[in-house]
Formats: structure tokens, sequence, C-alpha cells
């Protein structure tokens, strides 16, 4: 199935590079709106900054986007799927610290996920305050907004087939309004040049506050990665050409324009917005205002998928996870989206205005291109490309990467310091998730199960004990067929014998690849133990109830288990008999056996405990088909108690 859909996907077709316009490069295609704006807030218009600044526009989109995302990061797929946790999990076997800059990335994202909404539709809106500057745009831009979050429970998939062709409106008109401005400064082109921009970086004063804001002419570029699985790389590579004709057309026209104004100061003027003839404005802050919707859309359908591969990954609480429509890829977490929209009224109420807002753009996404960059070396590695290249890469892209995040280092006083809060909150929640989880690993115990067969055998036959399920399923941990945790054996034979007619153990594997779903089965002993292993990709629902219930049907088909119950009254009728989950929750009797950094872990897993999914429905499991039994992790010890006794 997997290889077919890929197959299709990466085929060049119209529709899906008019899909590619409204999905990929919606974040990307509206940064004219405010690069420019961002540069010469401060101070007078000078020609040499202008023609600097685009020649830095243009090389930052093409070292930066067209050859690291466009050339060399869309190669690194994962079964026909990008972005950063896709990238995580085909090099996590390399070395066991990537986690850290796939976390960085992933909580980064997310956080720039919060300020796109709202630097984009308020720089759109802030159009309407040209003729009329009393006009009240901060209200309109949180109904905007809240309309954008309040709609993703019904799917996007309806809105999804009319964003391609609004897009390519938008690149059109932004590329013709860039082209008929060109002629009244022609002197820009000179900025194709290199030699102007490294110019502007070196002599500038200001240069590292200047690189902050161009840095944001490339924000959109890890979204190129994070939705490949949508279009396919052919198709995003082949509409990247027309994207970035109209974007450095639009850019080259602002600044003929800027050019024109020279010695003037820009003020809430947008050069943007001041190339539109006055007939145009309207329609033109419309179809801006679309676009920016549109961008808004692609980053919370982004952080949706990726807070799902997060949770497979063991990155992120178990959240729930609704699929609103057969569309693949389309899903909607209500708790991602009530964060992302809260984030997103938090920096529009500190905020208010576009201008106040770019200060805190660009800082947190600085920091996963850096964190694409370390896995991309690794992935490199991983391909065996000649050593050479990788070196090379590693210094251009470390040089650019880092010479950005000193130009948004300088913004965090103005506004940075919220998006770092933010990014730092998500990483704190991924970082004590997956650590908790590996610290309570270090306490579970596995003993050898073929010592247990004997008894199990035996105590499924004793009638003294009384039936407690039919079929009765454990979920276990255990990579090895030869090993069970002991505490399943202990809630099987000491807490209160189980007996059962079949007993099976069920285990999940979540595979380094997006789209799989495998299973084996072993009968450990025929007709009474029997453990089915599967084998699912990353991006996959773990259903485990409905798809352990097919295995079960086949086999039953197959005539490789009869599950008719053991009942002498329902055994004459061949009724089914029933089937009974027990899910083992893992509870510390007490941390003092733990170091201090590892409690504050573990106090910081309790808390997020409260607000995930019970493991029953982590694993879509009927919770009327569930028994729940809480088992110590950490038995305690008696060693060290002293008592004396009395006669």
């Amino acid at each position: 199935m997997g290889s077919d859909h890929k197959h299709t996907l990466n085929r060049l077709s119209m529709g899906g590079l008019l899909i590619s316009l409204g999905i990929i490069f919606g974040d990307i295609g509206t940064s004219p709106l405010y690069v420019f704006k961002a540069i010469f807030n401060q101070g007078s218009i000078d020609k040499d900054l202008v023609i600097g600044s685009i020649s830095c526009v243009f090389w930052t989109l093409t070292l930066q986007t067209t050859v690291k995302y466009v050339l060399i990061t869309l190669n690194a797929d994962n079964k026909g799927e990008g972005g950063i946790l896709s990238l995580y999990s085909l090099v996590r076997r390399k070395a066991k610290w990537l986690i850290i800059p796939a976390i960085i990335g992933a909580s980064t994202l997310l956080a720039d996920g919060m300020i796109t909404p709202a630097i984009t539709i308020s720089t759109a809106i802030e159009g309407l305050a040209i003729h009329n500057p009393s006009f009240p745009t901060v209200p309109v831009v949180v109904l905007i907004i809240s309309l954008l979050f309040l709609i993703q429970r019904f799917g996007t998939s309806i809105v999804g087939r009319v964003f391609g062709p609004l897009m390519l409106v938008w690149f059109s008109t932004i590329g013709i309004l860039g082209l008929s401005y060109i002629h009244y400064a022609p002197e820009v082109i000179k900025a194709l040049n290199p030699y102007y921009a490294l110019e502007t970086i070196i002599n500038y004063p200001d240069a590292l506050f200047i690189l902050g804001a161009i840095f944001l002419c490339t924000t959109g570029a890890e979204a190129l990665y994070s939705d490949m699985g949508h279009c396919g790389k052919s198709n995003i590579r082949v509409s990247w050409i027309f994207v970035k004709f109209t974007l450095i057309l639009n850019y080259f026209g602002q600044g003929a324009w800027l050019i024109m104004h020279e010695g003037s100061v820009l003020g809430d003027r947008n050069p943007f917005y001041s190339i539109m003839p006055d007939w145009f404005l309207i329609y033109g802050i419309t179809i801006a205002t679309i676009a920016a919707v549109i961008a808004s859309q692609a980053m919370i359908s982004g952080s949706y998928t990726l807070i799902s591969e997060a949770v497979r990954l063991n990155i992120w609480p178990k959240v729930t996870i609704r699929y609103p429509s057969d569309q693949k890829g389309q899903l909607y977490v209500p708790s991602i989206n009530l964060i992302l929209f809260l984030g997103c009224m938090l920096i529009i109420a500190i905020f208010q205005k576009s201008s106040n807002m770019e200060a805190a753009y660009g800082l947190a996404i600085n920091l996963t291109f850096l964190s694409t960059t370390i896995l991309v070396i690794f992935f490199m590695m991983r391909k065996r490309i000649n050593k050479l290249w990788i070196i090379l890469f590693a210094l251009v892209y470390f040089t650019i990467e880092i010479g950005f995040l000193m130009g948004n280092g300088v913004k965090i006083a103005h506004g940075g310091w919220l998006t770092l809060i933010l990014a730092c909150s998500i990483f704190t929640v991924m970082f004590a998730w997956y650590n908790a989880r590996k610290i309570k690993n270090r306490f579970v115990r596995f003993d050898d199960i073929k010592k247990y067969y004997p008894i199990l055998s035996k105590l499924s036959d004793d009638k003294s004990v009384p039936t407690f399920a039919s079929q009765l399923v454990y979920l276990t941990s255990a990579n090895n067929m030869e090993e069970i945790e002991t505490k399943i054996i202990y809630s099987l034979i000491n807490k209160k014998p189980k007996r059962a007619d079949v007993y099976w153990l069920v285990h999940v594997d979540v595979m380094d690849t997006p789209h799989a779903r495998d299973y084996t089965v072993k009968q450990l002993i025929p007709g009474k133990l029997i453990r089915i292993d599967f084998k699912l990709g990353f991006r996959e629902e773990q259903k485990i109830s409905l798809l352990f219930r097919k295995v079960v049907e086949d086999m039953v088909t197959k005539g490789e288990i009869d599950i008719t119950s053991q009942y002498e009254t329902l055994k004459e009728h061949k009724i089914t008999g029933d089937f009974n989950f027990v899910v083992l929750e893992k509870v510390f009797s007490r941390t003092s056996d733990l170091s201090w950094g590892d409690r504050i872990i573990m106090e910081i897993y309790k808390i997020l405990k409260h607000f995930s999914l019970s493991e029953e429905k982590g694993f879509g499991l009927d919770s009327s088909f569930v028994t729940l039994e809480r088992v110590p992790l950490n038995i305690p010890n008696t060693e060290n108690i002293k008592l004396r006794r009395l006669k």
C-alpha cells in the first residue's frame, strides 16, 4: 500500500503542483508582507542598505531554501514522509543524544505555529488601516483566528482543494505587482550580486539586527520538508521554481519603491501595500488575508501531524487524535488546537501590532533549522556520502544559521523572550515525558517465560480457581519472545490467580517507517499461551482492540485457535468466550531511590499524566473489556529496616 501511494504522490502532475502551492508554500509565500517592513522600521531609508538587503534576501532564499531544503533535505525522506521527527526516526539508531536536537526542533516548530497565524493575519489586516488609521485591526484579527481554530474539528479536506488555486492567484499577483515596479529603479537588479549582501553584513553598523529581519524571508522553509508526504518531492521542487520567481520579483519591486523614497522614514507604511495601485488596494488586502489564513492553516495542520508522530515516538503524552475525514494525513488534535489558539491569543494580547511581533518571530524557527542541519548530517553519514561533502554542508549551514541565530538573539529583549518561553515549555514536556519512560523502564524486571509454562497450563485447567475470563489479554513491553515482565506474572499468579482458557500477550513495536501494519503470531503453549507482535509505523493509529480482534478472527478462520466459551451451556450453543484486557499501571511506591534530576522529571511526568489519555484509551481499547491493575515499580526493600521484638 505504502509504495503505491508514494509512487502516485511523487508523480509530477498539475494537481500535485496545485496542492503543493496550497499546502506547502503558505508560510514562505506570505513573508513579503513583513520582511522589508521589519528591516526599515527604524531610521530613514538608505539606498545602499536597500540593495544590500535585497541581496541578502535573494541569497538566503537561494542557499537556505533552495539548496538546503529543496535540493538536499528533501532527499532525507522516510518512505515518502518528511519532517523533523521522520528524519529523527531515520537516524535515531546512530546516537542516543540525537533525541535532543529532535525535541528542540519539534518544540521550536510548535512555538512557531503559535506566532505564524498572529503575524501573517495581523500584517494582512493592517492594510485596512492605510486609508483609515483609526480602523480597529486587532478585533478583526482575533475574530479571523478564532474562526480558523474553530473550523479545525470539521476537517479541512474541503478547504484544502480550494487552497491551491487561491495561492496560485496570490503568487501571480505578488509577482506581477513586483515586476510592474522594478522599472522605477532598475538598479535593484545589482542585488543579484552576492558582493552587496556580504558588504552589508560586514560593514553595516546594525548588521545583526538586519540579519534577524532578513531571516524572516525563509521562515517557511521547514514546512516544505514537513509536508513532503502530502505532495511528493518532485511536485515541491517544480512548484518552488515558480514560487521563488514570484517572491524575488515582489522583493525587487518593493526594493524599487524603497529606493524611490530614499531619505524618508517608513513609519507605519508597508512597502508591500505601497507598490499596489490605489484602486487595487482593497483586492490586494483581501488576497493577502486569504493567503495569510492559508499559511496559518498549513502551520496548524503541520502541528497536528508533528504531535501525532511525537505521541507514537513517546515524546509527547498520549492525547486524543481524531480523524475527521478519510483523506490521508487528515488529523485533528483537540488539545493542540487549544494550546495553539491560546498561544496565538497571548501573542496578540502582548504585541497587538505586527511590527512588534516581528521581534518575536524567527528566533524559534532558527533553532529548528539548526536541529534539522544536525540530523541531516547524520542522515548523510548513514547514506555514506563522501565525507568532504558532509564537512562542506556542515561548515556552510552552521555558519549561515549561527549567523542568523546571533541576529535573532538581538531580538530576545524585544519580544523573542516570549517565543523562547513557549518553546522551552514545550521542550520541557517532551524531554520529561521521554525520559520518564526511560526511568520507568529501568525498574521493569523481566523473567524467563519458559519457567511458567507448566504453571500456566495447569492454571488454565484448574477448576478450583474461578474463571477470570475466557480469553485473557496482557500488553507486554518485552521485546524478547523468551521473556515476560515479572509484573505480568505477579498479576497472573501472585496477586489473584487468574484462570483463562487462552492467555494472550500483545506487543506493539513502533517502526522507523511511517506506514507499516504488520504482525507475527507465536504459539508459546499451543492453544493456551499466544503472543502477537504488531509492527506499526509511527504515523499509524494504534487501535489495538480492533487490530487484535482482526488477528483473532483470521486465526479462527484458519483453524489455528478455538475461542468457543468453555462454560457448558455456552459451549453447547458454540458461543464465543469473553475477552478481557488487563492493563497494568506502573506506579512508583517512592522516588527516594532516584537522583534529584530524575525526581524532577518524575514529578513533571506525574503532572502530565493527569492531562494525558489512560493506557487503555491510548491503545484504543474498549473500556468495558478492560481491567486496570496498579503494580508497584520499585518494591520497597526491607533490608535496612531495624526493628526490635519485645518479649
